[in-house]
């Protein structure tokens, strides 16, 4: 992120998919270029536009015209299945959906599911779902790896979170495919009249404009005509398909990554407005990927502790992707309200405030010193120790405090091998430099940094283990 905080982009990013595909070896100049832009453009605008091959591209456009013609030829019926608030259900849905509050109609495509109609025969999808899922997958998990380099993760620092690649046997897939199709006119006319003709005489109107954040990893969009907004740094709403090539999907983060990424990747803020389809038939249709955490993993943000990042208490916490989904959260919780700015020096300065903030550089006060042990600690993790381990091919994994104080006792614990090979210091034990207690931390600089004491510091070595 070090690049992305030094350029303002002007407008929302673009970036070719296989300029961001990983190789073997050294990074490329025009990757390094292209992840760079990719996370201004989620730092800025919370989205990206991510333009795929010719052939992926027209896979879309069919898809688009199936789902279209989908959800033209099915006329109304207030008999069908509504779209569900239930949490739990986060990963079983699948088939046909309606959101009446949205005027919203859905298609969920969810392999490891077979979709029936309300008469239980099985129901005819839109064409062409499983290629686009396929299709989509790859991407979404090509751009996680482009976030894993930018923040100096390990390759694949994500895969342990997502679904097997291909799914095993009796496996549903955590992640989803949505043909999404709002404000068609001839549904919007039928539910109208038929929320006009309920006893109580009163015509319920419903906010199109409600603000969402998605509880993804990614969420990738595909629609044939604008509509979609997310705000942006200083809380303003944003196009961001206002202006997308026949190739193009825009891309957004969600919860999920945030909360693994420990806040470095912050979600989207986003609105859908279907306000320029006067004539059109077929309302607003797209077609949505989300990419999921699978239902049995932990979000822990353990990857960014091995690779040296601050990581507040809020994210230290492991949590289950299940429990994760079933817990609300607020956007006025997770960001502080900004006003906008009117001049450029002005969001370029807040922009790189907030950066400087992620990266621990703002100070307006001398830190206390257990403050200054840990950042300490962090940065020898960074700088000497993962560079050990990475010499060695070693991947660090680190245990809980209270089960490795077990550990450093015993001769054939897990750590072991893994302490043994990178030197760490002994009577320490094999956990995080961030929640090791303080004297351990100076146990540990003083392995890994030659020279390295308290006094220069100025930190006494009296430091309480509560502190």
């Amino acid at each position: 992120m070090d690049d992305a905080a030094g350029n303002i982009l002007a407008s929302l990013g673009r970036v070719h998919l296989v300029d961001l595909m990983a190789s073997e070896g050294l990074p490329s100049d025009s990757y390094k270029m292209c992840v760079s832009t990719m996370m201004q453009s989620l730092a800025q605008y919370s989205a990206v536009i991510i333009q795929l091959s010719p052939a992926d591209g027209a896979l879309l456009r069919s898809g688009l015209d199936s789902a279209r013609f989908f959800f033209h030829q099915r006329g109304y019926n207030s008999n069908e299945a509504v779209h569900s608030d239930d949490s739990r259900e986060w990963c079983k849905t699948s088939g046909y959906y309606v959101d009446h509050q949205m005027c919203l109609e859905m298609y969920d495509y969810r392999p490891g599911i077979t979709a029936t109609d309300p008469n239980g025969e099985m129901e005819l999808p839109p064409s062409g779902l499983p290629d686009i899922f396929s299709v989509l997958g790859k991407v979404s998990r090509d751009i996680l790896d482009a976030i894993s380099f930018s923040l100096n993760l390990r390759s694949c620092a994500f895969s342990e979170i997502l679904d097997n690649i291909p799914l095993r046997s009796q496996e549903v897939s955590s992640s989803v495919l949505s043909a999404c199709c709002h404000s068609r006119p001839s549904f919007e006319g039928a539910h109208q009249h038929n929320i006009a003709s309920q006893d109580n005489g009163h015509l319920l109107m419903f906010s199109e404009q409600e603000q969402q954040i998605d509880k993804t990893l990614l969420t990738l969009v595909k629609p044939d005509r604008s509509g979609l907004y997310v705000k942006d740094l200083h809380g303003r709403w944003i196009l961001v398909d206002g202006d997308i090539g026949p190739h193009d999907v825009v891309v957004y983060p969600g919860l999920a990554l945030y909360q693994e990424t420990a806040g470095y990747v912050n979600p989207a803020v986003h609105k859908t407005e279907a306000d320029n389809i006067h004539g059109c038939m077929f309302g607003r249709c797209s077609l949505m990927f989300k990419l999921m955490p699978r239902s049995v993993a932990r979000l822990s943000g353990s990857e960014m502790r091995a690779a040296g990042h601050g990581v507040d208490a809020q994210f230290q916490v492991p949590i289950p992707v299940n429990d994760f989904m079933q817990t609300d959260h607020f956007s006025d919780q997770l960001f502080p309200k900004t006003e906008p700015s009117i001049h450029t020096e002005q969001d370029s300065a807040s922009f790189n405030s907030v950066m400087n903030k992620k990266k621990g550089n703002a100070r307006t006060k001398p830190l206390p010193p257990s403050k200054r042990l840990r950042l300490e600690a962090q940065r020898v993790l960074k700088e000497r120790v993962q560079d050990i381990a990475d010499k060695k091919g070693i991947k660090l994994r680190f245990c809980n405090l209270k089960e490795c104080e077990s550990h450093i006792q015993s001769l054939d614990s897990p750590c072991e091998n893994t302490r043994t090979e990178i030197g760490w210091p002994q009577g320490v034990p094999f956990v995080h430099p961030h929640d090791l207690p303080n004297k351990a931390k100076l146990g540990f600089l003083e392995a890994y940094e030659p020279g390295w004491t308290a006094s220069q510091h100025e930190m006494e070595l009296s430091f309480t283990e509560s502190s």
